[in-house]
């Protein structure tokens, strides 16, 4: 009766650590699917089915039909993110399910990528490194390979949580001279320690001259990154986004850095992700795309690890989890 209380099921392989704490965990039958890729949908729904918990990734989609193959006993679903737009919230809040997730312990490691993907981008270090392989690099140019620099500019920050807050207080020692900030609302704490200031989404288009987007993924926020948004944007503008994918639309990016609208972008999202390679966003030189690998320190992805399985364990046990989602 007690290993049908605490049996659960792990969609993906994740850092040993984690997997540690569920094993060791008196009473916790483990399932797990053993591999670096997805789990196939048939697979999936034909494992959770009885289990009373669920540890899971921000690429597995948890919609009716898995909620419905797990049945009335699943009590927990851990998520090893701290995003949760592949969740089908409605349906697990009425259904009663805990959620866990993984908020503060990535918060360093993706403001560390945010900003050497905007450092990528503005000074163009993919394309200047390819140009030393392919004999690109014959002399010193005064204006070849020339990029945008962080001193004296405007940076612009969409969403300023945890992760915003964090990339500002990197990019402020670059000499950065006006931080501005938009959102569900002015935070004034939190904006303080930068002096940034709150504006609407359309001044911060026109005044940045760096965009960082951070923000969640919800209904406000998808495609706002748009055709509109970037006609507003500065030519020597770079836009870096390591939010959501779809917090962009993809076509309109496209053709502002195909047409000279803005000047660069990075991004570490994409949607869908992986990215086709056959892509145009892929065939632009001033376009930097990386596969998702903000949190990608082996630190902190233990730390993600670990956080939700005692998330995972703690809701089956009726505990206070470390990080509950409040639904």
């Amino acid at each position: 009766a007690l290993g049908a209380a605490m049996s659960v099921f792990v969609t993906r392989r994740i850092p040993a650590e984690g997997l540690r704490v569920l094993s060791q965990a008196s009473g916790c039958r483990v399932q797990q699917w053993d591999s670096e890729e997805p789990v196939p949908r048939a697979e999936l729904l034909s494992r959770v089915a009885g289990t009373r918990g669920l540890l899971y990734l921000l690429s597995d989609r948890i919609d009716r039909e898995v909620l419905d193959a797990a049945g009335p006993g699943l009590k927990v679903i851990s998520t090893m993110s701290v995003g949760f737009d592949h969740l089908a919230l409605d349906e697990i809040k009425k259904r009663g399910i805990r959620v866990g997730y993984t908020p503060d312990v990535l918060t360093d490691a993706t403001a560390e990528l945010s900003v050497a993907l905007l450092l990528s981008a503005c000074r163009r270090l993919p394309e200047a490194a390819e140009q030393v392989k392919s004999g690109g690099w014959t002399t010193w140019k005064p204006l070849w390979m020339c990029g945008y620099g962080l001193s004296d500019s405007t940076v612009g920050i969409i969403g300023l949580g945890r992760i915003g807050q964090a990339v500002a207080r990197r990019l402020k020692p670059f000499g950065v001279k006006k931080f501005l900030y938009t959102g569900s609302g002015p935070k004034p704490e939190s904006a303080a320690e930068f002096g940034a200031e709150f504006v609407p989404l359309a001044r911060l288009a026109e005044e940045s001259d760096f965009v960082v987007v951070t923000c969640a993924l919800t209904p406000a926020t998808q495609g706002m990154c748009n055709k509109d948004f970037f006609s507003r944007m500065k030519k020597t503008s770079v836009f870096v986004n390591t939010s959501r994918g779809a917090v962009v639309n993809q076509e309109d990016l496209y053709n502002a850095l195909s047409q000279g609208q803005i000047a660069a972008a990075g991004l570490d999202v994409t949607t869908p992700e992986p990215l086709p390679t056959d892509h145009p966003l892929l065939s632009l030189k001033n376009c930097v795309i990386l596969p998702h690998i903000g949190s990608a320190t082996y630190a902190t992805r233990s730390t993600m690890a670990v956080l939700a399985a005692k998330n995972l364990l703690a809701g089956l046990r009726g505990e206070p989890m470390p990080h509950e989602l409040k639904l």
